[in-house]
């Protein structure tokens, strides 16, 4: 099965503006909710979205699972766009 489109999860302005704040550092669901105007369930279903596409990655440190930027959904990102330019 493939993983979906990238493109379609960061179209979202509210997935874009959480891979913001993961840019700058991880995060957990709480930290996400907090700075968002949407419940933590919905930063809870933007973030499998984003998860689904390789685009964050989670670690359980305890009981807390912290989310960050996952380089190798962007590079793959980036392979596509660069076909542009050379």
């Amino acid at each position: 099965m493939t993983n979906p489109d990238p493109f379609s999860a960061i179209a979202d302005p509210n997935r874009r503006y959480i891979l913001e704040v993961l840019r700058r550092e991880p995060k957990t669901v709480n930290d996400l909710a907090k700075q968002l105007p949407i419940s933590r369930p919905a930063v809870s279903q933007h973030l499998k979205a984003l998860l689904d596409c390789n685009l964050v990655s989670v670690q359980s440190e305890g009981t807390k699972r912290i989310y960050h930027i996952h380089r190798p959904g962007f590079d793959r990102m980036n392979l596509w766009l660069d076909q542009f330019w050379s």
